[in-house]
């Protein structure tokens, strides 16, 4: 099958646009084919109706019933640690990570760029040392000459 995460009662996804921009929320019911009442009760979410195209779906899921109230939603998260397993995904790493970078202060972005400097450097003349090495093991190949013929 094609596609892994669907669109169900219970589906976790990241916001990616709108006034709750960049956090999680769960899916509580399906209102039509657009929208999509959810609900985030540990991510600061308040329960709202929102667009299937504002929400990314994330690979984890809880078990909740139609319609379930705010309390149920936060047990349910609570119990299969999703605030946790988020955490730990690459996604929510990249997102970290790009926040962090927008936060240097120019001094930062100044220790950053001379680091990389340094590591570029470092990795350059271990490259040129195996090159070296690579150019002097592999003896030349001998040219074969046209031998001219006598008229």
């Amino acid at each position: 099958m094609v596609f892994e995460r669907f669109v169900e009662i219970g589906r976790v996804a990241y916001i990616a646009y709108g006034p709750e921009k960049g956090k999680l929320a769960v899916i509580v019911d399906v209102i039509d084919q657009n929208r999509a009442l959810i609900d985030g009760p540990c991510s600061g979410v308040l329960r709202r109706d929102t667009n299937f195209k504002a929400l990314h779906l994330t690979p984890f899921t809880i078990g909740i019933g139609n319609s379930a109230r705010s309390g149920t939603v936060r047990k349910a998260w609570e119990k299969a640690e999703i605030t946790k397993k988020w955490n730990e995904t690459t996604w929510a790493k990249k997102i970290a990570s790009k926040e962090r970078r927008a936060e240097l202060t120019d001094f930062e972005r100044f220790k950053l760029m001379k680091a990389k400097q340094a590591r570029n450097r470092l990795v350059n003349v271990e490259y040129g040392k195996l090159m070296k090495k690579a150019r002097k093991a592999t003896p030349k190949p001998k040219r074969l000459r046209k031998k001219k013929s006598k008229k």
